[in-house]
C-alpha cells in the first residue's frame, strides 16, 4: 500500500474497535496514575506499550492517536501530582510530541525491517524503537529546554544533573525491554487472529 492511499484512507471498523480498546486502557492508566510509577525526579512509565502495539497492529494514524492520548494524560498527572519538577510536562513538546512520535516509528521500523525472516525479531525490535523514542526524546527535550531550569529546582551541580540524564536514558533499556515482553505476545495473537 503506498503512503498516499495510507493517508486518503478512512478508519476501519477494526482500527476504531481496536483504538478504543487502546484509548480505555491509557487512559484508565493516565487518569488512575497506575500507568506512571513514580522514581524521582521524574515518574517512569508504562503508558507507551499501548500505543507501541496499537502502532504495529493498526498504523501510524491510530498510533499517534493513541500517542496523544498518552501525551494529554502525562499533562493531567503532572497538575494531578504534582513534583518539583511538573512545570516541565507542561509544556506539549515534552509531554505530547514525542508521545504521538510513539505512535508512528514502531509502524515504519516493523516497515523498514520487512526483508527480515523472524517477525518476532522485527517486532521486538520495533517495539524497542517506540520505546526508546519515549525516552529520548522525553529526556531530549527536558534537556534542551529545561535543563538550568532542572539544575536549579534540584538543587544540584550541572555534573550530578549531566548523570541523572545518562541514568535515565540507560533506564530506557529496562523500559524498552518491558515493553517487548508485554507488546511481543500481544501483536503476535492479534496478529494470528487476523489472519484466521
Amino acid at each position: 500500500m503506498s503512503e498516499k492511499s495510507l493517508v486518503k484512507r478512512k478508519l476501519t471498523t477494526q482500527q476504531i474497535t481496536i483504538t478504543g480498546m487502546l484509548s480505555a486502557i491509557s487512559i484508565v492508566l493516565g487518569v488512575t496514575g497506575l500507568g506512571y510509577i513514580p522514581i524521582p525526579p521524574f515518574h517512569t512509565t508504562i503508558m507507551h506499550v499501548p500505543v507501541i502495539i496499537g502502532s504495529l497492529i493498526e498504523g501510524p494514524v491510530v498510533g499517534a492517536m493513541l500517542g496523544l492520548i498518552f501525551g494529554l494524560t502525562s499533562i493531567f498527572q503532572a497538575i494531578k501530582t504534582p513534583t518539583p519538577v511538573s512545570f516541565i510536562f507542561l509544556n506539549p513538546l515534552v509531554a505530547v510530541l514525542p508521545r504521538i512520535l510513539i505512535g508512528i516509528t514502531p509502524y515504519y521500523t516493523y516497515k523498514v525491517l520487512s526483508k527480515l525472516k523472524l517477525n518476532s525479531i522485527k517486532i521486538a525490535l520495533a517495539t524497542g524503537v517506540g520505546s526508546f523514542t519515549n525516552t529520548i526524546g522525553v529526556l531530549g527535550m527536558i534537556y534542551i529546554l529545561y535543563f538550568d531550569a532542572f539544575v536549579k529546582v534540584q538543587g544540584i551541580s550541572v555534573s550530578a544533573a549531566n548523570k541523572t540524564f545518562i541514568a535515565l536514558t540507560l533506564n530506557g533499556f529496562v523500559s524498552a525491554g518491558a515493553a517487548i515482553l508485554i507488546t511481543l505476545p500481544v501483536v503476535q495473537a492479534v496478529n494470528k487472529i487476523k489472519k484466521n
